[in-house]
């Protein structure tokens, strides 16, 4: 048995019915989180922990050491690295955890019988996760400044690139999710977080491959997100904006993007194909 969509009426331009199935669903999870404010936890307590932590540690060996150049920057990369990797870390977040909500509470059969198109479900959960993005980076920023006198918006216009790339490779890691959430079910769902601590130490957040042990540095090389932390940290010192460390983080981060697009669409039709729909209705 097969399920037929029902199509928008004829005198709703296609473009505008699609625009409004994406408001659609953004608002949908805006009354989930509206209804549940202690989802609210990785928007706000979470960021502060991070910046507290990552804050105090920098402080710390910046006391033992004395208070030289190096030891500033090093305090410096570690308050810059946690801004930038919520930035990644939320977009994943907010769109592994947005198709995980169709999951938990069985919609995902509903949704199937509906006009909407797996990419505007997914537009619309992005759409979403760029307000709870915006929060969460805030209020990494704002602790940031706060606490420790560190003004991310020093670093100027150059930082938007590594945003826009961070943000890019944030929700290439949300599809590779969602898509074995499709093929394995609730089982995958730990790797919407996991996932995340696995990039965190390889992808060069507050240090350079040369820091890590020999044999993963080829692999942390590989990762977009390497060469985006290592734009950020040049930004930190100074210098002029690393147009080659954006050229590697952005083509790396659109092939990693390619490939998550149809990692998902191949686990989509096996989804389909298999009935594991069943495992939500």
């Amino acid at each position: 048995m097969t399920a037929h969509r029902f199509e928008a009426p004829a005198h709703v331009p296609r473009g505008l019915a699609a625009w409004l199935r994406i408001w659609a669903v953004a608002r949908r999870h805006a009354y989930v989180l509206y209804r549940s404010p202690h989802r609210l936890f990785d928007v706000t307590v979470w960021p502060i922990v991070d910046t507290v932590l990552f804050g105090s540690l920098g402080v710390y060996f910046v006391s033992q050491g004395g208070p030289n150049s190096a030891g500033q920057a090093g305090v410096a990369y570690l308050l810059s690295g946690i801004v930038l990797w919520h930035v990644v870390y939320q977009a994943q977040i907010a769109v592994s955890t947005g198709f995980m909500e169709e999951t938990w509470s069985r919609n995902l059969l509903s949704l199937m019988v509906t006009p909407l198109r797996e990419l505007e479900l997914v537009a619309g959960i992005a759409l979403f996760g760029l307000a709870k993005l915006v929060m969460g980076v805030g209020v990494v920023a704002l602790a940031a400044f706060t606490l420790y006198a560190f003004d991310v918006t020093d670093l100027g216009l150059a930082l938007l690139p590594v945003i826009a790339i961070l943000l890019l490779g944030g929700w290439a890691i949300a599809l590779f999710v969602v898509g074995l959430i499709l093929r394995f079910g609730n089982g995958a769902e730990a790797l919407a977080w996991g996932i995340m601590f696995v990039v965190m130490p390889l992808g060069g957040v507050f240090y350079p491959v040369e820091a890590l042990p020999a044999f993963i540095q080829p692999i942390s090389a590989l990762l977009p997100t390497t060469h985006a932390f290592a734009a950020g940290r040049e930004l930190i010192d100074g210098g002029p904006v690393p147009w080659g460390e954006l050229a590697l983080a952005a083509i790396g981060t659109l092939v990693a993007a390619a490939a998550a697009l149809a990692f998902v669409a191949w686990m989509l039709r096996l989804f389909r194909r298999r009935g594991y729909v069943t495992r939500y209705s």
